[in-house]
């Protein structure tokens, strides 16, 4: 496959891509630099009440600056008021209150201007399995008014893998296909802003590396990406800065970096050479353990205790070392932290 760095979205503006925005009075968006790529100031979101259950707040006042081109990832429990979120910038849930603007533009101010600056593959495979992969690009590069001679389906299709398949039936692709044309679909019109909205869900490991990949390199060609994802260390693994949602509220937005230091507690696990049947009397005044294994684990705080002297105590009471390692908290621990009985 063609390096997706080298993407559709992302390579030099053509005259056809000039002239198409100056007849639709579609700002450069590409060209243009914004300093953050999504922006909500006090989001809201009340569904109103139905027959058998009251009106529901998904959103309460929600404030997100996501930077142009970055890995953004939007985390949350299910419920949390992700999806509609996603829905309001892509434009298929009004608002209650607030405002968003996506690459600068108000999404009310200036809804078809906004709309042209992002793309969205949906969680749901949801093309026609009659159409083949180069009608559904030409179909979805239609909905946003691409004129005939200056679509570039044949090209997104060569940078997504997909060109020996420009003729085949959806229904006979693969999964790993389909998630592709899922992509290539939501690049017909050369967004500068690409949501993912669990774009792994369901698919075997190595599918999941395949798009991680592909996700890498499309970041690397300009492309902002914004994440929503249920497998935490999918997140861990790709974004810089990420963002968690809890009943409708931010309750984290920084760099991933600073988010995983929020927890100040890691563990260090030692296996002694000989198997010790207790904690010895001088280390009970530490946060102390024996696991099934015989390894002596020993939780501690990195600003108030360094390993070198946690290991000194560890020799003191004639216990030798034979291996040890030590581990810090990951995404999820930060994510249970932040989101349970909250």
């Amino acid at each position: 496959m063609s390096s997706v760095a080298h993407s559709y979205a992302h390579e030099p503006i053509g005259q056809c891509e000039l002239s198409y925005r100056e007849e639709y009075k579609l700002p450069n968006l590409i060209s243009s630099s914004p300093e953050f790529a999504l922006q909500a100031f006090g989001l809201e979101k009340t569904y109103p009440a139905q027959k058998n259950s009251p009106a529901k707040q998904a959103l309460k006042g929600v404030d997100i600056d996501i930077p142009v081109g970055s890995i953004f990832g939007l985390l949350g429990p299910n419920g949390a008021g992700k999806s509609t979120l996603i829905n309001i910038f892509a434009g298929l849930v009004r608002k209650t209150g607030g405002n968003a603007e996506i690459w600068g533009v108000d999404i009310d101010e200036n809804p078809r201007q906004a709309r042209a600056a992002i793309g969205v593959v949906p969680q749901e495979i949801n093309m026609d399995p009659f159409f083949t992969p180069i009608e559904s690009l030409n179909f979805q590069a239609g909905f946003y008014g691409v004129p005939k001679p200056e679509r570039r389906s044949k090209e997104i299709l060569r940078v997504m893998g997909l060109e020996d398949k420009a003729k085949a039936y959806v229904r006979t692709l693969s999964g790993g296909m389909k998630r592709r044309l899922l992509i290539a679909k939501a690049l017909v019109h050369s967004p500068p802003v690409l949501v993912l909205d669990e774009p792994t869900a369901g698919v075997d490991i190595e599918l999941r590396r395949q798009l991680w990949d592909y996700v890498r390199e499309l970041n690397a060609g300009g492309t902002t990406i914004v994440l929503t994802t249920h497998y935490l260390e999918e997140a861990q693994e790709l974004c810089d800065r990420i963002a968690i949602i809890n009943h409708g509220e931010v309750v984290a937005c920084e760099s991933k970096q600073a988010l995983l230091g929020r927890l100040d507690q890691k563990t260090l696990t030692i296996q002694p050479q000989e198997k010790i049947a207790q904690i010895p009397n001088d280390l009970t005044t530490l946060d102390a353990t024996l696991d099934k294994d015989g390894a002596l684990v020993i939780r501690y705080r990195s600003a108030e205790q360094g390993v070198a002297s946690l290991i000194e105590k560890v020799r003191a009471c004639g216990i030798s070392i034979s291996d040890l390692k030590t581990s810090e908290p990951d995404l999820e621990d930060v994510f249970l932290d932040l989101t349970q009985n909250r």
